[in-house]
């Protein structure tokens, strides 16, 4: 199997832990969504019982489960102290970013609609090396944590990195190349993902410190989809268990393909979780369908067990640990 580079390390909310350590993984998790901005988007993006969080970690963990990365980024939402508990009372690692989202999940007034490129850079670096910030939805962050980001999200929506999303784009770039931080993208349906990468790579960010999400999405994606990984760049993939969008059959196939053409080693798997997909939420699938469900789909499909753990272990381990 692909070993870690030896001394690589994943920021989690509890410090840091050689990556190595760190799979079982879900790569892209929502644990806990304040009420507000969110919630006027969709209700079900509102992910704010502890209890019912916690019941799902369990879950997760009693299947093997080791690692979450949860993926909201500062003044969006973000539940910082919560996370930071709930890793402590599980002994569930967590991975917890700033960045920023779609310009959607804020309201109007919002001081990310208006902070300069600069002033940017130097909260996500702050939240990297000096902690997180538990507030930041009604006014600009004061409320420190002693728990540090450990990945930067970013997001564009379906016009991509331009017009008022470049200086947060630019910011985020600047944040990583600093800090060594590797870069979580949101992208619409896929949408937009090689400008992404494009802008990014020329602010001198390596394809590999990039997490691409949402790639699988729409099944009609999967020859852009090819594409997206010749770049070198993570391929994270979530639709898992979104019905809504294809089936899990689907899925297992688009997987294939990518192993087929030789991208193993850049594949990620969440769930991409929300209200109506968690059990103790009342939702659908739950926490633990990936290892309950989905990887058993994986292997009577053909995949290996060695593929599966690059995708559950080793691949994270890379894309999450920092560059020194």
């Amino acid at each position: 199997m692909t070993v870690v580079a030896a001394g690589r390390v994943v920021t989690t909310v509890r410090g840091d832990v050689p990556a190595s350590d760190i799979g079982p993984c879900h790569s892209h998790e929502h644990l806990f969504i304040k009420k507000g901005q969110p919630e006027q988007l969709d209700p079900a993006l509102v992910l704010d019982d502890y209890d019912k969080t916690k019941e799902e970690v369990e879950r997760f963990k009693e299947l093997g489960g080791k690692t979450i990365v949860d993926a909201q980024p500062v003044g969006s939402g973000r539940d910082a102290a919560l996370l930071l508990r709930l890793s402590e009372e599980t002994d569930v690692h967590v991975l917890s970013c700033t960045g920023f989202h779609k310009l959607e999940f804020y309201p109007s007034g919002h001081w990310i609609h208006d902070t300069s490129e600069e002033e940017l850079r130097e909260l996500f670096k702050s939240e990297i090396e000096n902690g997180l910030y538990a507030d930041g939805e009604d006014a600009w962050p004061r409320e420190r944590l002693n728990a540090r980001a450990g990945l930067i999200k970013t997001a564009a929506d379906v016009g991509g990195t331009i017009g008022k999303y470049f200086r947060l784009f630019r910011a985020a770039a600047a944040a990583s190349l600093e800090t060594g931080t590797p870069i979580m993208s949101h992208t619409e349906l896929g949408h937009n993902a090689l400008d992404q990468i494009k802008l990014y790579t020329d602010l001198g960010v390596p394809a590999d410190q990039l997490i691409i999400c949402h790639l699988d999405r729409k099944m009609e994606n999967a020859d852009y989809l090819l594409h997206v990984a010749g770049t070198g760049v993570y391929v994270e993939l979530d639709t898992i268990g979104r019905f809504k969008y294809h089936t899990d059959e689907e899925e297992v196939q688009l997987i294939r393909m990518l192993i087929d053409h030789g991208y193993e080693d850049q594949i990620l798997l969440g769930l991409d979780t929300t209200r109506k997909r968690m059990k103790s939420y009342g939702g659908e699938i739950g926490l633990d369908h990936l290892q309950r469900s989905f990887l058993p789909m994986l292997r009577q499909s053909g995949v290996t067990e060695q593929q599966m753990h690059k995708m559950m272990h080793t691949n994270p381990a890379k894309a999450f640990s920092k560059r020194s």
